[in-house]
């Protein structure tokens, strides 16, 4: 089976040689490559890929600034963030702006590959305890850390949705959310669909920045 459709961009030449070797043998198309942020703009418009992996640092635009590019504009595109340290406060940024997770540099190949599949699924890519520290040390850290909010009206929410939308934001799969709510998983992913409708979220992984950001979890929290 075909993977999905990829663009690499990373201002390292070795780097994108890599991936793009990873990918393909296992089956996933690799449309393009490009070395900074403003020419993974132009090229997602003109390849319409259906993943993105972003490094965050690069010269001319970072992966940053051509992610609120990106994905500003409708689409079925899904940014992969890259990074070379686990707490990198661009990171967290980027998950505020719609990046659908991230990966570090040194991932093997199979979590390479693995990442790019469920992210091209739609799904977000979430290591629970990384994303966890990301959203408890940015989150409201003030304007040199951490990005604008994710402003949302919770009262849109039935209290069902809110509940859902709290333990989603603790790290919770759709399969654990059943079992704690005593739903059937269908049941849950319709109201997980209701959530991401009403409040215009993009995935998970905003899902959880925004349970920070507005205190339906907070750092001293279980999960």
């Amino acid at each position: 089976m075909t993977g999905p459709r990829v663009l690499i961009a990373d201002d390292q030449a070795l780097v994108r040689t890599g991936f793009r070797m990873i990918l393909t043998a296992r089956g996933v198309d690799v449309v393009g490559e490009v070395s900074d942020g403003a020419e993974a703009v132009a090229a997602v418009r003109r390849l319409r890929p259906d993943v993105v992996l972003m490094d965050i640092r690069m010269p001319t635009m970072d992966g940053l600034e051509a992610t609120r590019r990106i994905l500003a504009r409708p689409s079925e595109c899904r940014i992969l963030m890259l990074t070379t340290f686990d707490l990198d406060r661009y990171v967290y940024a980027a998950l505020a702006a719609g990046a659908s997770g991230f990966l570090l540099k040194d991932v093997t190949a199979d979590h390479l590959a693995a990442a790019v599949r469920l992210v091209g699924t739609g799904d977000a890519l979430l290591a629970p305890s990384i994303t966890r520290r990301l959203v408890e040390r940015f989150a409201g850290g003030g304007p040199a850390s951490s990005p604008p909010a994710l402003h949302r009206n919770l009262a849109v929410l039935t209290p069902r949705e809110l509940e859902v939308l709290t333990l989603m934001g603790r790290g919770l799969s759709n399969a654990e959310l059943a079992a704690t709510l005593t739903l059937s998983e269908a049941t849950v992913k319709t109201h997980v669909a209701r959530i991401f409708a009403k409040l215009t979220l993009r995935d998970r992984a905003q899902a959880v920045v925004l349970a920070y950001e507005t205190g339906l979890v907070s750092p001293s929290d279980p999960g």
